[in-house]
């Protein structure tokens, strides 16, 4: 492990907040930040797809004043870590259980490291997918708490969910598995779009929050998934959907105006969770995390009691 870069201004974390490089099982570097100051345990975040640690610099901060110390990764293919292809604007991984390599080198880091225990998992988007995963696996957490996890995606109109399986599946085999996945936009959602109408959250200061760090970093930046991540994307949801819920008490938090991943899967996983609860939050889109400060309050209020 070696000192990685790390933005603490544009992250706006708690004090003491470092970043470090990991290289996995496969040999891609990836890159952890870590705060280390809590009493209570450490909080391991799992980000969402085109997502970096800077991004999460708040959300340490509000886990610090609870009596938490943060980690948090940046997947592979995204952030400041390896890019599995020179066009580094395309979301790609080859297959899903590559990301188990990045988990795999984290929980050793975090050893190396010693930090604080319990461990809990707050996982977002594609860091839901990939945490369902790890739990399955045995992951070394106390509880889990899922932020609109993509246990499926949303597609609009849904007729072309059948579409995206066929086309993944067609262009997957024939040399085109870093292009584009069709449909998809080059540039990182967050530079382009506008606040108005945005899917991520109803709330202006934190979307000029994150769409800030990505226009001053523009190594940050990330645009939609390759013909493989959908495919392979597409199979990992497929095949935890049929699965049974792991044995870890677990609350899941989803808006009511959804519209990235797919809440009826999310509210069928939760149905069949022992030990889960789903707090579904009027009116917040996808970044529950990153919503006005009154939902933010209430997500806080319930992790504090949740984790104690």
């Amino acid at each position: 492990m070696h000192p990685a870069p790390f933005h603490e201004d544009l992250a706006q974390g708690p004090k003491g907040g470092s970043a470090y490089w990991l290289e996995t099982e496969d040999g891609t570097r990836i890159r952890m930040g870590v705060w280390p100051k809590g009493d209570r345990g450490t909080v391991l975040i799992f980000p969402g797809r085109s997502e970096c640690i800077e991004k999460y610099g708040r959300v340490a901060a509000e886990f610090a004043k609870l009596g938490f110390a943060v980690a948090a990764i940046d997947w592979r293919g995204q952030g400041l870590a390896d890019r599995a292809t020179q066009q580094r604007k395309v979301g790609h991984v080859s297959k899903f259980s590559d990301f188990q390599l990045d988990v795999a080198a984290v929980r050793k880091a975090l050893t190396v490291f010693r930090m604080p225990t319990p461990m809990y998992l707050v996982a977002h988007s594609m860091g839901g997918c990939i945490g369902l995963r790890a739990l399955h696996n045995g992951l070394d957490v106390k509880k889990a708490m899922f932020s609109a996890p993509m246990w499926g995606i949303t597609f609009t109109p849904t007729v072309l969910r059948p579409v995206a399986w066929t086309v993944s599946t067609l262009l997957n085999p024939f040399g085109t598995r870093t292009m584009l996945a069709p449909g998809a936009e080059a540039e990182a959602y967050l530079v382009e779009g506008p606040f108005e109408d945005n899917t991520l959250t109803t709330d202006p200061d934190t979307y000029d929050y994150m769409r800030r760090q990505v226009v001053d970093v523009p190594d940050f930046r990330l645009g939609g998934p390759s013909v493989a991540w959908l495919h392979s994307a597409l199979r990992e949801m497929r095949t935890l959907s049929k699965m049974d819920m792991p044995d870890y008490p677990c609350i899941t938090y989803l808006g009511t105006d959804e519209r990235i991943v797919d809440p009826a899967r999310i509210k069928d996983g939760m149905a069949k969770w022992k030990n889960g609860e789903l707090v579904e939050i009027e009116g917040a889109r996808h970044e529950i995390l990153m919503e006005t400060p009154e939902t933010r309050e209430k997500f806080y209020t319930k992790a504090d009691a949740f984790f104690n």
